[in-house]
C-alpha cells in the first residue's frame, strides 16, 4: 500500500450504519494517509471504562449520544484527522453541524444483506440485540437513511469492494 502525504487540513467523518466498514476504512486511511484515527466509540468506551453495550444498559441511548456529542465537539479543535463514527451518531442534528463544521462527511453504504453479513457473529451491536436478521436491518436503514444522506458531502458504496478500494475512492473524492 503506497502511502500519501497527508494533504488534509480538515477532517474525515466515516459515517453509516454498523458494519458498513467505517472502523476498517479509517484504519486503511490512517496508512495511507499518515492521518490520525479516532475511532468515537472506542474512545467512548475506553473514557467510560465500559463497554459501548454497558453504556446503554446503565444509563440509556440519551445519555451515550451526550458523550458522542462533547467527542465530536473536541474533534473540532484537531485537523487532519479521520474519525470513524458509530452508527448512529447522525441522530442528533447539532452533530452533523459539528462535523460538517470541521471536515467532509463521508456516507459509507451498504446494502442489508451486506450489513447482517459482517455483523451478525458480533454481540456488541447494542441497537441489534434481539434483532440480528435482514429485515431489521433494512427497516432501521431506511428509519436513518435520510439522515445519513442530509449528513453526508459524498457517498461510497461499500458492497463488493476490497477495503483498498473503498479507501482510494473515498482520497479521489475528497481530494
Amino acid at each position: 500500500m503506497r502511502k500519501v502525504v497527508n494533504w488534509m487540513t480538515k477532517n474525515i467523518f466515516l459515517i453509516g450504519f454498523m458494519g458498513s466498514g467505517k472502523s476498517s476504512a479509517a484504519h486503511c486511511l490512517q496508512q495511507m494517509l499518515g492521518a490520525e484515527v479516532i475511532e468515537m466509540d472506542a474512545l467512548i468506551a475506553k473514557q467510560q471504562k465500559m463497554a459501548i453495550t454497558e453504556i446503554f444498559e446503565k444509563f440509556g441511548e440519551s445519555y451515550f449520544r451526550d458523550l458522542e456529542t462533547k467527542l465530536l465537539l473536541d474533534i473540532q479543535k484537531k485537523q487532519g484527522v479521520v474519525v470513524s463514527c458509530g452508527g448512529g451518531v447522525v441522530i442528533r442534528p447539532e452533530n452533523i453541524e459539528y462535523m460538517k463544521k470541521s471536515g467532509t462527511v463521508v456516507l459509507l453504504a451498504a446494502s442489508p444483506e451486506t450489513v447482517y453479513c459482517r455483523v451478525k457473529d458480533s454481540k456488541d451491536r447494542p441497537v441489534l440485540n434481539g434483532h440480528m436478521n435482514v429485515e431489521y436491518i433494512a427497516g432501521l436503514q431506511e428509519k436513518r437513511r435520510a439522515m445519513y444522506e442530509k449528513a453526508a458531502d459524498l457517498t461510497v458504496v461499500t458492497d463488493d469492494k476490497d477495503i483498498e478500494t473503498i479507501c482510494k475512492e473515498i482520497i479521489r473524492k475528497v481530494s
